[in-house]
């Protein structure tokens, strides 16, 4: 254990994790308010927890994950309307739940992904893992719905385009039907072009620090001469 957080919690992991966390707050805040035809918000800050998940592995997706949560419920709290103004009234603990659980999860499992289908190949590995993060995230979303089905009720009567369809199909057709696409088309657009950029920088950054490196030891080895 002792060696897995000295491995993980370098000066260099930790920085990139704090530069990801503000972007996923950022995104959360200005671009996750996004709405379409009153239904649930955007959740473009999916990217950088795929990122995190990609290059830092699935303890960083899961902390980029369960930042967004949070950030997601304080909106939520500070700020209802719409679908969210409702379940937050009728069911504040599973909504909580909700927010928090399902991108941590997402987060978590987008790593292990990335880490097993990479020792195979690294760019089927990157796509897959952009893909399972909405997949695991809208997943739990429906499943968290289903554990509030008196609540959804009550929205969809507000839905009266929807009355009388089965809850299930409701909450994938009335609710998640439009995010959900949108977010895994640019996750599978976005996620892997960053990672490819971030490949490149620290490609750079590991060659300026081998340099850096063999001058040292030349200046050693001069010294002892």
């Amino acid at each position: 254990m002792e060696k897995v957080k000295k491995t993980f919690f370098t000066a260099k992991n930790i920085a990139t994790i704090g530069v990801l966390m503000a972007l996923v707050i950022v995104l959360q805040m200005f671009c996750g308010s996004i709405n379409i035809a009153n239904l649930i918000t955007l959740n473009f800050s999916l990217i950088p927890i795929v990122l995190g998940a990609i290059v830092l592995g699935p303890v960083a997706g899961a902390l980029l994950g369960f930042a967004n949560g949070i950030v997601i419920l304080i909106q939520v709290i500070l700020t209802p309307s719409g679908f969210y103004y409702i379940i937050w009234t009728y069911s504040p603990v599973i909504t909580t739940l909700i927010c928090i659980v399902k991108t941590t999860v997402a987060g978590f499992v987008g790593g292990i992904v990335f880490r097993l289908i990479s020792k195979k190949n690294t760019l089927a590995a990157t796509f897959t893992a952009a893909a399972i993060v909405p997949v695991i995230n809208t997943a739990l979303f429906i499943l968290g719905c289903l554990c509030m089905t008196d609540t959804i009720l009550i929205y969809q009567d507000t839905r009266p385009d929807y009355d009388g369809m089965n809850i299930f199909i409701f909450i994938c057709v009335g609710i998640v039907t439009v995010n959900f696409f949108i977010e895994f088309a640019l996750n599978l657009i976005v996620s892997p072009a960053l990672n490819s950029v971030y490949r490149v920088v620290e490609k750079q950054f590991n060659n300026k620090k081998t340099v850096a490196n063999n001058k040292n030891q030349e200046k050693k080895h001069d010294n002892l001469s």
